[in-house]
């Protein structure tokens, strides 16, 4: 963040920090801090400063509604006691999307020692508070040069253009896997640890815009796709990272989401979980389902030293769960392809 800070010129409503220390109501039984509970601070850091800009030399009143959270990876677990420390800073604003740059990192308060857990880039649009389907012009940020606005307006169409290819390839759908009887499924394969929770949107979950926020749904998802992991491996897992969150849809207060996971991809060390959102207006029936927020999450297992065990093989037993599995492998290498070449760049 620090780098950020000197390629942008920085205003009092540009950066944002804030700190909390982590419960036991925020962690597993091992005592690792659920990755949902880091992602809700990333965005609540980043709705905090989006709106605070958006308002600032905006006549129109508006609040930010996340619209996607780049890949966002988890290099170290949090555990409980620690204090995690977000820093939050924009760093991209188009007519219509602000980005914003964010960083954790964990404080031992006992040992004084600090280290970056996490990384993440989350889009926004404003929306009037008046008319919530009117979107707000944002104000613009001043730039150091020319070369880091070109950088940034690279990074805004390169996630617009993404985000229009998974609308398109979201017609797939998981059933909810409501009461499944596990005994009558063979351990291993996606119908075993398939998982489903519904949930009823509360105005504890919501924001100025009676939508919910988004890092109450990432939450969530993070819930489904970890219980996925643990009934599949059966020991202690950690969220490793999260594919691109595409909101494609608000969700209203009232509403009932059923947040659906399943298991596309096994390799030696981690696995990953496809996550869909879907929301049903039970309010306006006419509308229907649809899916308002789709993510790929990526686990591993740990031993009590903290050391990654060997994930159980994925074990396939239909067409498009072949599909699924062989999707999930071009993504699993070209993401150690880029970790490596990023690597070598750093030596």
């Amino acid at each position: 963040m620090e780098a950020v800070a000197k390629l942008y010129s920085r205003s009092i409503d540009c950066s944002i920090q804030v700190s909390r220390v982590m419960r036991p109501d925020d962690a597993n039984i091992a005592g690792n801090v659920h990755g949902g509970t880091i992602l809700k601070m990333i965005e609540e850091a980043g709705v905090i400063i989006s709106t605070r800009h958006c308002n600032s030399r905006n006549e129109e009143r508006c609040v930010a509604v996340l619209a996607r959270v780049e890949r966002t990876d988890f290099l170290s677990p949090m555990s409980i006691g620690e204090v995690a420390h977000v820093s939050a800073e924009i760093t991209y604003t188009s007519k219509h999307s602000v980005e914003v740059q964010v960083n954790v990192m964990a404080e031992n308060i006992i040992k004084g020692a600090k280290r970056l857990t996490n990384r993440a880039t989350l889009w926004y649009v404003a929306l009037s508070l008046e008319n919530v389907d009117k979107v707000v012009d944002i104000p613009s940020i001043q730039y150091i040069s020319p070369e880091q606005q070109e950088e940034g307006r690279k990074r805004y169409e390169a996630q617009k253009l993404d985000r229009i290819e998974t609308k398109q390839r979201n017609e797939d759908n998981i059933l909810p896997a409501i009461n499944v009887d596990r005994q009558s499924k063979e351990p291993f394969t996606v119908g075993y640890s398939q998982s489903s929770l519904i949930h009823l949107v509360g105005p504890s979950d919501c924001a100025l815009h009676k939508f919910v926020q988004g890092g109450v749904t990432m939450k969530l998802m993070d819930e489904v796709a970890g219980i996925v992991a643990a009934r599949h491996c059966k020991t202690n897992i950690v969220t490793a990272s999260v594919d691109a969150i595409n909101f494609h849809q608000k969700i209203e207060k009232g509403s009932v989401i059923t947040v659906s996971g399943r298991m596309t991809f096994t390799s030696n060390k981690s696995m990953e979980i496809e996550v869909f959102v879907d929301v049903d207006h039970v309010l306006e029936s006419p509308k229907g389902k649809a899916h308002a927020v789709t993510a790929f999450f990526t686990y591993v297992s740990l031993d009590k030293d903290g050391k990654a065990l060997p994930i159980p093989m994925l074990k396939i037993e239909m067409e498009d769960e072949k599909r699924r599995f062989d999707e999930g492998r071009n993504r699993y290498l070209h993401t150690k392809a880029k970790r490596m070449a990023q690597a070598q760049k750093c030596q």
